[in-house]
């Protein structure tokens, strides 16, 4: 399993706006061989910004550059930009390979 994190430092009273924008949007990404699962996080909050992160878990690491260089991709991130002003600075990309997995025992 592989995960694709971006985090963002949402700035104060913008976080409905932010959540608007990821609940709003076409993400394409069902279309996507490898691809498992997609969350938005909301963090702590601090006097600056509140904290959010993106994370979308992939089979492997060669789904998610796949998925980095498809159409599907481009068609998700068009008109990315216009959000910034919802953020303090550029998001920030943590990429993570899994090396334990624990699941819920079977009934």
């Amino acid at each position: 399993m592989f995960i694709a994190m971006n985090r963002f430092m949402v700035k104060p009273g913008e976080e409905e706006a932010f959540e608007a924008v990821w609940k709003n949007r076409d993400t394409h990404l069902r279309e996507v061989p490898g691809f498992v699962g997609f969350h938005l996080l909301r963090g702590p909050g601090a006097e600056d910004h509140t904290l959010y992160a993106s994370h979308t878990v992939w089979e492997t690491r060669e789904a998610f550059e796949g998925w980095t260089r498809s159409e599907a991709f481009r068609k998700a991130h068009a008109g990315a930009g216009a959000n910034t002003p919802l953020y303090i600075g550029h998001p920030r990309l943590e990429l993570f390979e899994t090396v334990q997995e624990v699941l819920p025992e079977e009934a």
